[in-house]
């Protein structure tokens, strides 16, 4: 069983007046409910999904071409054929995935999720297009012309039976979330009516919390003909207790004027709850990279924090796999010579091995090159000198090189970590975080990152978390690539 940090301490810190218009600070972390991991593995459902239907139609595109002898026939291996068509696969989920087509909120009729479908498989195959007609590549158009029909057509009908399943599996209370509306005006009566409609998402509106007092133990219905939905209203003010009473998982602020201090003792008064909060803004609420806007069937929902990027992690978790497990085989000459210096220079061990928080504050296992004295103490402050006495001789040269840090490649091989992301840190120093320290917790640790390459790494990690937070707000793949260029060619940089 994995014990956890970060979490839970981080709420019952909570600062008890925060500055206003600086709401980021309090971004919840996400609780590893049923529900979240219901949602997680339909998300990654849904990926394989579109691969093996992208992979599908583009080989029976050619099996069709193959067969009725269309064009100039040009002949291909069937093994290059379902290999390229998984490739094409891949490239379409990313460009899906980066449209939002594996997000929640697509609207209830599905229209934004087909114009997704048909918008993605035009430009990828403009893209295919471009390419073979510049290069010498021999492709045929027929077959072009074949794969581009089939492609969305395929996907449209997969997508709509995986909706209907998973519509299916909501409906008999699986990965369902209970859900408390704040505010039951007009703008929460539509909240409410517009989850009732939208069985994919898992949003269960259990209660609305109302402070007019007149219209407590009052019911609100679902707008239409039938009117088949209804839902208590309980009396406000909202608190924690009430929150915890009904057992919501997401409380839903609906009330678009409502004042900051109210608004942000709501949020924590569910986040003391252990419950993930979103709100209906107002018109005059100002941009904020913070705040993820989700338009579900025309009613904007607003959330803390971004949504995770399904393509994005799987592709990154291959590539840290991958990667993490090349550089352990062609350095591991480099490996063993170190691991010679480090047993020759002083006794002890010569991995160091240290409990760290990872992501969403799991505890795991570091492994580094030992740079100290066996006789140091495990859980400090780091050395920020390098003139420190507990740093070997040895571990001087490793800690200025960073070459200390080679043994993570095993954590990056494990899971535990990847080749990219915020440093981890010790459990006594992340159980002290403010809630603004702990959204570095969202993802998984890294090797190297943009801390790591700036001239403030000489400083606490925490004290500079504006480095992580910029990274977690707007990773990619190619910014991935480039803070590993940058580390490779500048940083080995340490004290």
């Amino acid at each position: 069983m994995h014990s956890s940090v970060g979490v839970r301490q981080v709420r019952d810190t909570l600062p008890g007046k925060l500055p206003s218009g600086d709401l980021h600070v309090i971004q919840p972390s996400e609780r590893q409910t049923a529900a979240v991991r219901f949602r997680r593995i339909i998300a990654l459902c849904e990926v394989i999904a579109d691969l093996l239907t992208i992979t599908a139609a583009v080989s029976l595109g050619y099996a069709i071409y193959n067969a009725f002898g269309l064009g100039k026939h040009v002949y291909y291996p069937a093994k290059a054929v379902v290999a390229l068509a998984f490739v094409f696969a891949i490239v379409m989920v990313l460009m899906l995935d980066r449209v939002g087509a594996y997000r929640r909120g697509n609207s209830l009729l599905r229209v934004r999720e087909t114009e997704q479908v048909l918008r993605v498989s035009t430009g990828a195959f403009l893209m295919v297009f471009a390419v073979s007609f510049f290069s010498n590549f021999l492709f045929s158009r027929w077959l072009l012309v074949l794969c581009l029909n089939l492609v969305p057509l395929l996907l449209f009908v997969q997508k709509n039976l995986t909706y209907s399943l998973i519509r299916s599996l909501h409906s008999r209370g699986y990965g369902n979330e209970k859900v408390l509306i704040y505010g039951s005006g007009y703008t929460g009566r539509r909240v409410f009516s517009v989850l009732r409609r939208s069985p994919k998402l898992g949003l269960e509106p259990v209660v609305f919390v109302d402070d007019d007092p007149s219209k407590a133990g009052t019911v609100v219905f679902e707008t239409g003909y039938e009117r088949r939905s209804s839902a208590p209203i309980a009396p406000g003010p909202l608190d924690r207790n009430l929150i915890s009473r009904f057992g919501v998982d997401l409380v839903i602020v609906a009330i678009p004027s409502i004042g900051l201090e109210k608004f942000v003792r709501t949020i924590e008064e569910a986040l003391v709850a252990n419950a993930r909060i979103s709100f209906v803004p107002s018109h005059l609420l100002p941009s904020d990279p913070w705040v993820d806007y989700q338009d579900i069937d025309g009613v904007l929902l607003a959330s803390f924090g971004r949504t995770s990027r399904v393509g994005y992690d799987i592709l990154k978790r291959i590539c840290d796999f991958a990667g993490s497990l090349l550089l352990m085989v062609v350095g591991l000459p480099i490996f063993l010579l170190l691991a010679l210096i480090i047993r020759l220079d002083s006794s002890g061990p010569i991995l160091f091995r240290q409990e760290r928080v990872g992501h969403n504050g799991e505890l795991f296992k570091m492994f580094k090159f030992r740079t100290m004295h066996a006789s140091a103490p495990a859980y400090e402050y780091s050395p920020r000198a390098s003139d420190d006495s507990r740093i070997t001789r040895v571990g001087r040269f490793l800690r200025r090189t960073s070459l200390d840090e080679l043994p993570q490649l095993l954590n990056v091989l494990q899971g535990k970590m990847s080749l990219v992301g915020p440093r981890p840190e010790m459990p006594f120093i992340a159980e002290q975080y403010t809630a603004r320290q702990a959204q570095r917790l969202q993802v998984k640790p890294g090797l190297t990152g943009l801390w790591q390459l700036s001239g403030d790494r000489a400083f606490l990690i925490h004290e500079n978390v504006e480095y992580d937070l910029y990274y977690i707000q707007h990773r990619n793949l190619f910014m991935d690539l480039a803070i590993l260029l940058h580390t490779s060619i500048f940083a080995m940089r340490g004290v």
